[in-house]
């Protein structure tokens, strides 16, 4: 108990350095210097989640041939437990493999529903939070599931027999194994690179947090109140979830930053913030409408998507059927 009290404390003392350098500079306005303790005191977490990460989407480069093998086996299933790993590579592998017609429809919709990115270390990053975690995970494969299997039941959209070996070693030597924001994992190997690309990816996301509080405290500034933030974005509106499916599919990693800060600061409820991750697929979607000559398919995979998405987050704003209580088998109240 005294070694975690002690790191508790050592915890505490460096999460107040910010404040104590920030708070005497009188110019500032204090929205401003909210915005700036906030978004520093998240650095730390950021960089250690984003080293594990790249990490993970090293080891499951090496290991593409079996993600193909099990998306032939039991695609929706496999896909979205795939997905739910916190990286966007596999939103791009699985995005590459289906303009190729080797992954089903349903597949892809199940992999692009599960995706975690970002907002996993943003939520790991606020202590208060880190419950939500296992909640959005279990939401997100669940939905992923049922959506993919009902999606190659009822539209599907025949793939082709995969020739495994064939397409990823073309793939490898053409472009290279590509991770998140398209840096190259094989060159990550490099001490150097293992290194960089996290702190990269840090400074990123901190400078889109940065932007995104700034933003919101000065109108918080100028609206008076969180409240009265909360109806300016629609807050218990059936509109809000459906707004928020529409925004994640913009094919950006920082987007699912932004909902979740926007949740963290109690500007959309928890059904938007499950509508715009779920429909977040991230660069994999940017990658289906560059390469998909089909865009009448497309237009079906986005429009489902949406669907699925403000259907799933109506259910948990309006807690439909108590639906929200099943997790108090955690202890968890959403």
């Amino acid at each position: 108990m005294q070694i975690l009290r002690t790191i508790y404390d050592y915890f505490n003392y460096f999460t107040e350095i910010p404040e104590r350098l920030i708070e005497p500079i009188g110019f500032l306005p204090d929205f401003l210097k909210e915005a700036l303790v906030d978004s520093i005191n998240l650095v730390p977490f950021l960089f250690v989640v984003f080293l594990i990460i790249e990490l993970i989407e090293q080891y499951f480069a090496k290991k593409k041939h079996l993600f193909v093998f099990f998306m032939k086996k039991v695609g929706p299933l496999f896909g979205s437990l795939f997905a739910s790993i916190p990286q966007c590579g596999f939103s791009v592998i699985a995005s590459t493999l289906y303009v190729r017609r080797i992954l089903s429809r349903g597949t892809l919709l199940s992999v692009y529903l599960a995706t975690s990115d970002e907002a996993i270390p943003v939520l790991i990053s606020d202590p208060t939070k880190i419950y939500l975690i296992l909640p959005i995970i279990i939401i997100k494969i669940f939905l992923a599931v049922i959506a993919g299997y009902l999606v190659d039941i009822l539209i599907p959209y025949k793939a082709k027999e995969p020739e495994i070996e064939t397409h990823i070693h073309e793939h490898s030597n053409q472009n290279g194994e590509e991770g998140c924001c398209h840096h190259k994992l094989s060159d990550a190997a490099k001490t150097k690179e293992l290194w960089l690309h996290p702190i990269k990816h840090t400074v990123h996301i901190f400078i889109f947090i940065l932007i995104v509080s700034i933003i919101l405290g000065l109108i918080i500034d100028k609206v008076g109140t969180e409240e009265n933030l909360a109806k300016v974005f629609l807050m218990n509106s059936p509109l809000q979830p459906i707004l928020a499916s529409i925004i994640g599919l913009i094919p950006n990693c920082a987007i699912s930053v932004m909902l979740t800060v926007l949740f963290l600061k109690h500007t959309i409820s928890f059904g938007s913030l499950i509508a715009g991750l779920s429909s977040a697929g991230g660069l994999g979607l940017l990658v289906l409408f560059n390469r998909n000559n089909d865009k009448k398919d497309t237009t079906i995979i986005i429009t489902i998507l949406i669907a699925m998405s403000s259907v799933a987050g109506l259910i948990f704003q309006y807690n439909f059927l108590n639906i929200n209580n099943l997790f108090s088998i955690f202890n968890i109240n959403l």
